[in-house]
């Protein structure tokens, strides 16, 4: 998966100081207030100098999240879902075209059986 969608990113848009737990939280779908606070309180209980070091890396290693990455909320949620569980994600699809198959079998046989009645609408039309 080398997809710019599954890349992490620091999420200027709404950072705090340089957008590594803005970052995180839109490369995992966790609720930004969240990674913030899981952070302050690694660097308070945890690792003081260890947690700083990581994030001033992660700032400087990471590139700036591209504008229009996802251009909506609903992919948005399913490029997390690919980096989260790409097997879950690829179930979900499968599930889906599964589903429009069968609806389209559905339609073909509807319109291709001796149904007279969908016969005589259509030449009503003419």
């Amino acid at each position: 998966m080398t997809s710019t969608r599954t890349k992490f990113y620091l999420d200027k848009q709404r950072a705090k100081w340089s957008g590594v737990c803005a970052g995180i939280a839109d490369y995992t779908g966790i609720n930004v207030v969240w990674v913030r606070l899981a952070a302050i309180i690694a660097t308070v209980t945890f690792a003081f100098p260890w947690t700083l070091v990581a994030y001033w890396i992660a700032a400087k290693s990471a590139d700036p999240k591209p504008i229009e990455l996802y251009g909506d909320r609903e992919n948005q949620q399913f490029w997390q879902g690919v980096r989260q569980s790409p097997r879950r994600t690829v179930r979900d699809v499968k599930s889906r075209f599964r589903e429009i198959d069968r609806r389209l079998a559905d339609m073909e046989l509807y319109y291709t059986s001796s149904n007279t009645q969908l016969s005589n609408e259509i030449e009503k039309l003419r």
